[in-house]
């Protein structure tokens, strides 16, 4: 019985791992890794979660004017706390400049953080001192 109950665990165990391996998406396949693009605008929201930190801002289309709501896909938790960035870093209203990589779809409005400056307080992050 503890041998069947030992497999069965050993099982169980080798389909998550396999699982969430194939959750986690490729930045190459969602985002363009050789592309670089600004946004300017205000936190929405700012969500301190694993596998990836998120980022909603709301901005203005620079051509039209129009309001556009951009989601952003930062760092895991753990990672970003080695730069000392922590939930309450960013707060709603925060006016914020973003760099990073676009999605490979424009119109979602998506992009893959690598540079956050707050000019109120001279605040910023930059994946790995540089992008």
């Amino acid at each position: 019985m503890k041998t069947r109950l030992a497999g069965l665990i050993a099982v169980a165990e080798m389909l998550l791992t396999v699982m969430s391996v194939s959750a986690h998406h490729s930045i190459s396949g969602e985002y363009f890794t050789n592309q670089r693009s600004s946004v300017e605008g205000d936190v929405v929201q700012f969500l301190y979660i694993n596998p990836h930190s998120l980022l909603e801002v709301k901005s203005k289309d620079p051509n039209t004017g129009e309001a556009l709501t951009w989601k952003m896909e930062w760092n895991s938790p753990a990672r970003l706390s080695r730069d000392h960035v922590t939930r309450e870093t960013l707060k709603p209203g925060d006016h914020v400049i973003i760099t990073g990589q676009p999605g490979r779809n424009h119109e979602d409005h998506r992009l893959h953080v690598l540079a956050i400056s707050r000019p109120a307080d001279h605040w910023e992050w930059r994946r790995g001192g540089r992008y």
